[in-house]
């Protein structure tokens, strides 16, 4: 959380009637644009009051105006080299706004000015952290705890530096103490769980995401995990909770990815109808229910599905290539010959292809352009197919005695 940080009482202590009293009470009860107003004028009038400058950067910041409030902090040290106050505000901006490199040195100077006090440890952990030091910001957090054993977010960033440098286990115990220090943060505990899924210590990640069974994105995630781990039935039990907590057309895939690799192809495809109403224009969910409508032999059902994919994705070869294999099947030639044109036209033709090209033409009595895709079909196989090889070796016999009457 971001915060401010006040110079001390006697660095601002001007008379009651003092302009600069007028503004120190605008800040108090939070009337920074009058603040602004006043630290302006007193800025402007004496440039080398650092007092005006730094209220006035407290002024800007509260107002949201963080690029001005940076450059009158950084006014600030230009006037008075290494204040606390200037430094540790500075720095925190530079956090909010994603520079930690620039960060760094701010924080570390105000942490060393300050050692009993756990605040600029923490960020300077945190900048060292977003710089990708995590030896570094491990140690800043240590400190930090050191002084303040209930700081929660230190927890946090030492557990975060400690995941970073894969040092799981031990992270663990930090995110936990986070969590117990402040339950706002025991959602984070899905980002120990999801680096165990990462380093492929399934069991840990699962023990975790068990502990968020109202989550949809962790239940989804244990399915996913179980998936991968070739237990469909788990899966199910895990993409079905997800899908009743959030029906999203992504968990409804889900489910019915589940259902597919469990061998229940019935109970998969009014899943991915009804995600697939919700949205028509999803390439994933019209490919996988193609591939069960081809499964299930409707052939022209599972044609209309991988054309209307192609049409989604026009460079997507896996697509012609399901609607090359499906008109085929349900004897619609020539439109199985456009979609190996589409195939050609992506430089994309396989052995296959070229089989599936040559059979087409043959049953469109094509005989010479058969013939010569048969031949090149087996040119390019070289054994890799033997069961089409036998029959393309037996229709080219076949197609040159017809081309040669």
């Amino acid at each position: 959380m971001f915060s401010l940080f006040l110079l001390g009482a006697a660095l601002l202590a001007p008379a009651a009637t003092d302009p600069q009293a007028a503004g120190l009470a605008a800040l108090d009860r939070k009337d920074y644009q009058q603040a602004k107003q006043i630290f302006s004028q007193l800025a402007a009038a004496d440039a080398k009051d650092y007092s005006a400058f730094f209220n006035l950067a407290l002024a800007e910041t509260s107002l949201k105006e963080d690029e001005q409030a940076s450059v009158h902090f950084r006014k600030v040290l230009e006037l008075k080299p290494g204040l606390y106050e200037a430094e540790l505000n500075l720095g925190i901006l530079e956090l909010r706004h994603k520079r930690p490199a620039d960060a760094v040195p701010l924080l570390r100077d105000a942490a060393k000015q300050r050692p009993n006090q756990a605040r600029p440890q923490r960020y300077l952990g945190d900048a060292l952290l977003a710089s990708g030091d995590f030896p570094g910001a491990a140690d800043a957090y240590r400190a930090a705890l050191a002084i303040d054993p209930k700081a929660a977010v230190a927890e946090l960033g030492l557990g975060q530096s400690l995941m970073r440098q894969s040092k799981l286990d031990e992270a663990l115990t930090h995110y936990r103490q986070a969590a117990t220090l402040d339950p706002a943060l025991q959602s984070y505990l899905l980002e120990i769980a999801a680096a165990f899924s990462a380093g492929h210590q399934t069991d840990k990640a699962l023990a975790l995401l068990k502990e968020f069974p109202n989550d949809p994105s962790a239940r989804e995630e244990a399915g996913r995990l179980y998936l991968a781990a070739k237990q469909p039935a788990e899966a199910i039990t895990e993409f079905r909770a997800a899908v009743e907590l959030s029906p999203t057309a992504a968990n409804r895939l889900a489910l019915a990815t589940a259902y597919l690799a469990n061998g229940q192809n019935d109970a998969a495809k009014p899943l991915l109808e009804q995600a697939l109403a919700s949205n028509p224009n999803d390439f994933d969910l019209r490919m996988a229910l193609g591939r069960i409508q081809r499964d299930r032999r409707d052939y022209i059902g599972a044609a209309n599905q991988f054309l209307a994919a192609a049409k989604l994705k026009p460079d997507s070869v896996m697509a012609w290539n399901e609607a090359v294999s499906v008109l085929v099947l349900a004897e619609r030639y020539p439109e199985a010959l456009a979609a190996l044109d589409k195939v050609h036209n992506l430089n994309a033709d396989t052995a296959g292809d070229l089989y599936y090209r040559a059979m087409v033409l043959d049953k469109l009595h094509q005989v010479k352009p058969a013939l010569a895709n048969y031949q090149r079909f087996l040119e390019m196989s070289q054994g890799k197919h033997p069961d089409q090889e036998f029959v393309a070796r037996q229709r080219s016999r076949i197609l040159e005695k017809e081309a040669s009457r």
